[in-house]
């Protein structure tokens, strides 16, 4: 994978003070250098206008910027990556269409999920969760807790795979070093740092703790 900031990620999020390209900047602030667009459910001309104003915060920072599902906005505005859900296109059809310099991530709950993606085109790493109940993702998969992340990576390390697993879902602050203990490459989060009374504040106490 071309960058090396996937440690820690901010999928964006809005409540009622802050927009997405607000939650974008305040992650920024905070020391996070990899960002993801997530906005489900927005119109197309919505998507691709704010989608070009957190690029542009991206750009101006060096982080590292992914946008959720649309692997053609991605290739349009030329963001550095796509993740991908269960549901999404297949990862070899994105692959085919974005080329080899693109990021491309997908989504995984379960070791047959990592599995079933080692048979073909590889991503560059899985987001894998959720840690615990969220309320920023529709259709939740089943909760793993810190076990399930233990067995889900002693079953990868047994089988020789070794692409990065990023935790997401739920995840505050304090849940960091426990996830990082089970063996996870990198933390996702989103609303509990959106929430928090400083978001960027918050972002750089999670940025030093994973320093």
């Amino acid at each position: 994978m071309r960058s090396s900031h996937y440690r820690l990620q901010f999928i964006t999020h809005h409540n009622d003070r802050y927009s997405y390209v607000d939650s974008a900047r305040l992650a920024i602030e905070g020391g996070c250098r990899w960002v993801q667009l997530r906005m489900k459910g927005a119109a197309a001309e919505e998507l691709e206008r704010t989608a070009r104003e957190v690029l542009s915060l991206c750009r101006d920072s060096g982080a590292t910027f992914i946008i959720d599902d649309d692997v053609m906005l991605a290739k349009r505005i030329g963001a550095d990556g796509v993740h991908l859900g269960k549901e999404d296109m297949p990862i070899s059809e994105a692959r085919e269409i974005l080329g080899a310099g693109f990021i491309i991530g997908a989504t995984v709950n379960t070791f047959e999920d990592v599995l079933s993606h080692t048979r073909g085109v590889m991503p560059d790493y899985f987001g894998c969760g959720p840690y615990r109940f969220t309320t920023t993702k529709e259709r939740l998969s089943p909760m793993l807790g810190i076990d399930g992340y233990r067995d889900i990576i002693r079953k990868m390390r047994a089988a020789n795979i070794s692409i990065p697993l990023v935790a997401i879902g739920g995840i505050v602050r304090s849940d960091i070093p426990a996830l990082l203990e089970a063996g996870v490459d990198g933390i996702a989060l989103s609303g509990s740092v959106l929430n928090a009374a400083e978001p960027s504040a918050e972002m750089r106490e999670i940025s030093n703790l994973l320093r």
